[in-house]
């Protein structure tokens, strides 16, 4: 299975996705191609290799419409007719009409209608899948301003997403992304920075309106930067195309690329970074959250309770308890809870209205488990289900259910260790080798 990451510890921009897919491998001039009608000129768009804190990175630039550019705040390369957009440091190529600030209006005399927008990508050379991929998304982007305006999508006016610059960048994306191929699209976390940004409504906060919207479900933080760290076409492509967020999964990298944002910052690289290559067969993982609280003041008889709801109600993967020493030198416990990700706010929750803690810490962690499945065996006093593991295919553990070999011990009064010795027998005798 090919897989691709997105690193976004910078955030993410239109502009610096394409462009790290470019230096991956897709070609250019494949680009250009399937811009078809958008792209008229083959110097409406370019690459350029920048370096960002020490990190060498491919920047994607296209000449900007209806508007010079702003020489004071402009940090491109060897263009200057480039826009100056993108990454706050300059993130704001991606903004709609609400996100434009003073010196970042590059497009202002662009309203684009979705219908508009539509007729565009209809005149790229993408496939039909792409084409309608790319539409999508642009669906996505007017439903998000729509609701954020109180308007319906048929009356959404498209002004900086609307500019042919972040179209392009879109419909790069979309025809770059079905040129990978990759099955599996994970994505980390996004630091969307922090502090304001200036619009033509006013100051609004960190992310702004269309990009929380977009943001959604999609687990965020706030950076140290006092920019904004992800547009809202970075947003939109991020969202549109992982199915999952968390760590690096188990993969074997065959590919990196570096996407540049406009700036250079002094200590953190400001690119977004794609690992690209096969799934580690051998390590089939997944994502877990562990959350954590310590407690020293809590009646013992309430840990059981605890337990129990969080295992059987909450739907936790596992509780436990450690004894530890606590401040002044009181013993305490302990406890550790293993779930879901979508599980934390709920389990949280629990912790807090059943425990006498006022605090919890909580980490994602890659779990890898062995396959599992149950087998039923006959014995001379009844059927016991044997838990059996393995990993890739070949059985490392084979267990009867303890459940199982009590009740039949209890039912046939003998010693449940005889029970399990007689249904691993069973289990032997049947020549299991493979699950």
């Amino acid at each position: 299975m090919k897989v691709l990451y997105f690193d976004c510890f910078a955030g993410a921009a239109g502009d610096m996705v394409l462009g790290a897919l470019i230096d991956a491998g897709v070609k250019l001039e494949d680009v250009r191609r399937a811009l078809g009608t958008l792209a008229i000129a083959p110097a409406t768009i370019w690459a350029e290799r920048v370096t960002r804190t020490g990190i060498s990175a491919t920047k994607f630039c296209v000449k900007g419409e209806h508007a010079p550019v702003d020489h004071a705040h402009d940090d491109s390369r060897g263009h200057d007719d480039s826009r100056d957009r993108d990454h706050g440091h300059a993130h704001h190529q991606g903004h709609s009409h609400a996100h434009a600030g003073p010196h970042e209006e590059r497009h202002h005399h662009v309203h684009r209608s979705l219908a508009d927008i539509y007729r565009l990508i209809d005149g790229s050379a993408l496939s039909r899948t792409g084409k309608e991929r790319a539409k999508e998304l642009f669906g996505r982007l007017g439903e998000a301003e729509a609701a954020i305006h109180g308007t319906s999508i048929d009356q959404v006016h498209l002004h900086e997403v609307g500019a042919l610059d972040s179209i392009i960048d879109i419909v790069g994306t979309v025809f770059a992304m079905e040129t990978i191929g990759a099955e599996r699209i994970v994505a980390s976390p996004l630091n969307v920075g922090s502090g304001s940004v200036h619009t033509a409504h006013g100051v609004y906060p960190v992310p702004a309106p269309a990009t929380a919207r977009l943001l959604k479900n999609a687990p965020i933080y706030g950076g140290p930067q006092k920019v904004e760290m992800v547009t809202p076409t970075g947003a939109l492509l991020i969202t549109g195309y992982a199915q999952e967020f968390g760590p690096v999964p188990p993969m074997r990298v065959a590919q990196l690329g570096y996407g540049a944002g406009n700036r250079d910052f002094q200590d953190t690289p400001n690119v977004l970074r794609v690992l690209i290559g096969e799934a580690d067969a051998a390590a089939a993982s997944h994502t877990v959250v562990v959350i954590e609280a310590e407690i020293d003041d809590m009646n013992p008889q309430i840990f059981g309770v605890l337990m129990d709801r969080l295992l059987q109600q909450q739907g936790a993967l596992d509780v436990f308890y450690t004894p530890i020493q606590m401040k002044k030198n009181r013993p305490g416990t302990l406890l550790t809870v293993i779930a879901a990700p979508d599980m934390r706010e709920a389990l949280t929750g629990t912790i807090f209205r059943e425990t006498t803690t006022i605090g919890v810490r909580y980490r994602e962690m890659t779990r890898e488990c062995l396959e599992r499945r149950t087998v039923t065996v006959a014995t001379s006093v009844g059927d016991v289900r044997i838990k059996v593991a393995a990993r890739n295919g070949h059985i490392l553990n084979a267990a009867p259910e303890f459940e199982d070999c009590v009740r039949l011990a209890d039912e046939h009064n003998l010693p449940a260790k005889n029970i399990q010795a007689l249904a691993m027998k069973a289990w032997l005798d049947a020549g299991n080798r493979e699950l």
